[in-house]
């Protein structure tokens, strides 16, 4: 028998493993599916409870005030939500502009944003940019965590459409401006001017409210307080579109 015909019934023994695995494969990837719907069914929110009211500590709030019990060298937590009404007009605009200049024209994912990371990131062999906006960053913060898994990301997609359909514009930057970290253990914006320079949110300066928003990238690291080169450099970037 040639090599030739043995490479025949080798194909033939094998089809039916083929198959089987197959098959297999698809019943095990319905199976995950299953489950990730179910998942989904559970922590997906009640919207009206967001859509309105007080806004309610997030999970990353919640991930620091245990992590902090494990840390004697972390500060306490400092979180003092505020309404959006008592968050001047120039906290809310360097933080569009700094975070997510297309917030306004979106629903929930800038694609534009993401098309130009995706190139720059490619062209410098390296990842550079990411294209979060400010509600997928919003979604993250309050209902999910720090994972980068594709999952979390999958989940993140899928919540961002929903509180895109059901909360305002508005009340997604309330969210946000009082749950982001502007250092440890520093959330939200009023907590951030009080540390930062003893004064209330309602009272921030252009300039300080430029300066909040140049430290959410890395605010451990980048901050008022710090004022690091790459903060430095930020500013000036943040500057340029702050007062077009």
């Amino acid at each position: 028998m040639t090599p030739r015909h043995l490479y025949k019934v080798g194909s033939i023994f094998r089809l039916p493993v083929v198959k089987r695995t197959l098959r297999w494969s698809g019943r095990f990837v319905l199976l995950l599916v299953v489950i990730d719907v179910g998942y989904l069914v559970v922590i997906w929110p009640d919207w009206e409870k967001y859509a309105d009211g007080p806004v309610q500590p997030s999970s990353f709030i919640r991930n620091y005030e245990f992590t902090q019990l494990h840390h004697a060298d972390w500060p306490e937590l400092r979180w003092y939500p505020v309404s959006i009404k008592n968050i001047p007009r120039s906290m809310i605009r360097a933080v569009v502009v700094a975070e997510d200049s297309r917030f306004y024209e979106h629903e929930g994912v800038d694609f534009v944003a993401l098309k130009d990371a995706m190139e720059y990131n490619l062209s410098e062999q390296r990842m550079v940019y990411g294209a979060s906006t400010i509600s997928q960053q919003t979604v993250k913060n309050v209902f999910l965590s720090p994972s980068r898994n594709p999952l979390r990301k999958w989940h993140e997609l899928l919540l961002t459409f929903g509180m895109e359909r059901n909360l305002t514009k508005k009340r997604i930057l309330e969210h946000y401006l009082n749950i982001a970290e502007f250092g440890r253990g520093i959330y939200g914006v009023d907590a951030a001017a009080r540390y930062y320079w003893g004064i209330p949110v309602s009272r921030l300066t252009s300039r300080q409210a430029i300066e909040l928003a140049a430290t959410l990238p890395s605010p451990v690291k980048n901050n008022p307080r710090t004022r690091t080169k790459s903060f430095q450099r930020r500013i000036k970037r943040i500057r340029r579109h702050f007062w077009r």
